[in-house]
């Protein structure tokens, strides 16, 4: 008999990223962050890393149709997951997901090499950024201290090239 070897089964990495609804219960956002994970392991796929969702205030608000209307949230808790699998397995994974109706939004993304080598890290990068934003309170600062006077007018001058010849002209 002939040794065959069989081609290795094609793994792709992707990311899927998502918003849980404010109206879930902060207890039970780990229960559905776990929902998501277990979906995409029941369907072969391995866990490569992973941000728990935090809730945290939106950038705009966001409509979406439940229970019979539209609903407005301005917040919501984000979370994301990286994860390799057969690349036949995503549509059975978006359809999944698409019908978790704890899921304000979400997005499944195949990722370069580059972006696989570099995660975003967006909690610790947001904790970050509101580290370094300081509150001026308006009403203490003096008028002076933020306008600054000119003293003396400045002149300008525009150096043209002229066939080949130097020339300034004042403005």
């Amino acid at each position: 008999m002939s040794e065959t070897k069989m081609p290795a089964a094609e793994v792709s990495s992707y990311e899927l990223a998502f918003h849980v609804l404010p109206t879930v219960a902060e207890g039970e956002v780990t229960a559905v962050f776990q929902k998501l994970k277990d979906l995409i392991t029941k369907h072969g796929g391995t866990i490569t890393i992973e941000e728990a969702p935090i809730r945290f205030d939106l950038a705009y608000e966001i409509v979406k149709h439940l229970e019979g209307r539209n609903r407005k949230f301005s917040s919501a808790y984000f979370g994301w997951v990286r994860f390799e699998i057969d690349p036949s397995e995503i549509e059975a994974i978006t359809e999944a997901v698409e019908g978790t109706k704890e899921l304000l939004r979400h997005l499944l993304i195949k990722l370069t090499r580059v972006e696989e080598a570099h995660p975003v890290f967006f909690h610790e990068a947001l904790e970050a950024l509101s580290e370094k934003i300081q509150t001026i309170d308006v009403d203490a600062v003096e008028e002076k201290d933020v306008i600054e006077e000119i003293t003396e007018p400045v002149e300008l001058e525009e150096i043209v090239a002229k066939d080949g010849e130097e020339s300034v002209d004042k403005v």
